[in-house]
């Protein structure tokens, strides 16, 4: 339940403190007062959006700051430890502040929090009904989504799966349909791609090649140029003359004079023996530079013009698919990939089309049971909260909860439920949107609410004006069901009749205060006389006539005695 609330600078409201208790709170005021504002607060410290519209005028920012105590097993305390939050004792403090720029802060336990996270929080920590309700529930899925939760936990899990297995359906029907939509784009891309595929393989590019064939072609241009220097090279190392002087001849002479010097002087061994040395590379080299001569007269089987060609066309694919000859490989693999992915064999549709009747198959399953558990729900809803309004005196008035069905599949089953309202005895039921006034519009909300409160866990309960468009006895047993519900919750009500104010086991009122410059509110916990004063105002505008504080007391005294 919430314990405290702190409000500052929201609104007409310069500064207020409110503390809740167990049972049945309700707020009162004067219009204008500011009894909204409270459940305003409340809404923004529970992630709703911020206005900077909200922010009293002449401050720069509101605060708001929210106290709750939780049972152990509440799941709002351990969504709030997950970010670090601060609880002892199941103690829950959120604050959250509004600037004039409409920048938002929240804090969670102490620690700063998105204040998305406010809103996870808020399913566990409240159940709001406002006057907006009475709205919504004139939409078939608000009446839908009403049956669903009245219908229990194992039909709410039964609800997911179904709309799990819908979804996959849905994806892998569309996925089908695509395929099938656009088979003539898809050909148009195979045959692109076997086009370029059967391009890459004649064309066969190799590992290096480019780099290879551009050393080929330098070579076989300057071909007469490296057969004169590399020849003149040779001969001057070894020489093919009978008489010639070449660098071999002259080194191996060196040589044996200094073989046979060392025969005198064995310091001349290690010279010897680096020009023998000397002497074999040399020989290598003319060995080497003979074969290189050789290989220029047969150095390719392809032309100088036949290798220009080839260079040519592994250039134009590198500059589609390259740059390099590796990414020019990788983009071969995808492509192959690609081709297998686009495969729009008459084997896979059918396979893919017998794969969606399946999933199909398996959603209406489900759904047909959804129908099933929502009929036996319907009948027991109706009959509840027909109970209900005969308390809330709209005796002879019933509900019929209709549920129409169609073949189409949607994320909540195949069903449409519809709330009927029959005004009395032997009436045509109608739609509640078309056939209840305001007043009977409030008191089936609130029948419902009470109903379906047995299977909410929300420990708190907050209703806005949902006695609007109701008086007299009607709005009594309004009070008397609030009453009723606040046994086993936390129920905060803002009102306006004093027939359901004078049930509250706590009563707030909203007092303004007004001068030349400011208007503000503030909040004060009226007492038994206080309150006497309160409800006599609610019910004649004046709380001194002594005829609208007897009728108050008479009130007090019934719903002391309900």
């Amino acid at each position: 339940m919430i314990e405290d609330l702190f409000i500052r600078d929201l609104g007409v409201i310069s500064e207020a403190k409110l503390n809740f208790h167990p049972g049945l709170t309700v707020l009162t005021g004067e219009t204008g007062a500011g009894k909204t504002m409270v459940l305003t607060a409340l809404g923004l410290l529970l992630g709703a959006r911020a206005d900077s519209g909200m922010i009293r005028a002449g401050s720069t920012q509101t605060v708001l700051e929210g106290q709750w105590k939780l049972d152990s097993h509440n799941l709002a305390l351990a969504k709030a430890e997950e970010v670090g939050a601060l609880i002892e004792d199941g103690e829950l403090l959120l604050v959250r502040t509004v600037g004039t720029d409409s920048r938002s802060k929240a804090v969670v336990g102490g620690r700063a929090a998105p204040v998305g996270l406010l809103n996870e929080l808020a399913e566990h920590l409240v159940v709001v009904h406002g006057q907006s309700d009475q709205i919504r529930l004139k939409s078939p899925v608000a009446q839908r989504v009403a049956l669903d939760r009245f219908a229990g936990a194992e039909h709410q899990e039964l609800l997911a799966v179904y709309l799990e297995s819908y979804n996959a359906w849905r994806s892998a029907n569309a996925q089908l349909e695509e395929i099938l939509k656009s088979d003539s784009t898809r050909a148009a891309q195979i045959e692109e791609l076997k086009e370029t595929l059967t391009l890459l393989e004649k064309l066969n590019v190799q590992a290096n090649e480019d780099v290879e064939l551009e050393d080929l072609a330098r070579r076989l241009t300057h071909t007469e140029d490296l057969r004169s220097l590399v020849g003149l090279a040779h001969e001057a190392l070894t020489s093919d003359s009978f008489d010639g002087v070449d660098a071999l001849g002259l080194a191996g002479k060196a040589r044996k004079a200094l073989e046979s010097a060392a025969n005198h002087d064995s310091s001349i061994e290690m010279m010897a023996a680096k020009l023998n040395e000397a002497v074999e590379n040399l020989n290598e080299v003319a060995v080497s530079l003979a074969g290189y001569l050789a290989s220029l007269e047969s150095d390719s089987s392809m032309s100088l013009d036949e290798i220009q060609s080839r260079r040519s066309e592994i250039t134009a694919v590198l500059r589609r698919f390259g740059p390099t000859i590796e990414d020019l490989h990788l983009f071969e693999k995808s492509a192959q990939q690609k081709l297998l992915d686009l495969d729009t064999s008459t084997e896979r549709v059918e396979e893919l089309t017998e794969r969606v009747s399946q999933m199909e198959a398996s959603a209406r399953r489900l759904a047909t049971e959804l129908s099933a558990n929502r009929i036996k729900a319907a009948k027991h809803l109706g009959e509840r909260v027909s109970e209900e309004l005969i308390a809330l005196a709209m005796s002879g008035s019933k509900l019929h909860v209709q549920i129409e069905f169609s073949d189409i599949l949607s994320a909540s089953g195949m069903d449409t439920v519809t709330f009927l309202l029959e005004s009395y005895a032997g009436a045509e039921p109608r739609p509640i949107g078309k056939g209840a006034s305001g007043g009977e519009l409030s008191r089936i909300m609130l029948a419902l609410e009470v109903i379906l409160a047995e299977s909410d866990s929300a420990p708190t309960f907050i209703f806005d004006e949902v006695d609007a468009g109701v008086g007299g006895a009607a709005a009594i047993e309004v009070g008397r069901r609030l009453s009723k519900l606040a046994k086993n919750a936390q129920v905060i009500v803002v009102t306006h009749l004093a027939q359901v104010a004078a049930f509250a086991d706590q009563h707030l009122a909203i007092i303004k205060t007004q001068d030349a410059m400011f208007t503000s509110s503030d909040v004060k916990i009226l007492n038994d006389e206080a309150k006497a004063e309160e409800l006599a105002r609610m019910l004649s505008g004046l709380s001194d006539s002594a005829s609208a504080r007897s009728h108050a007391q008479e009130l007090l005294e019934l719903a002391r005695n309900s």
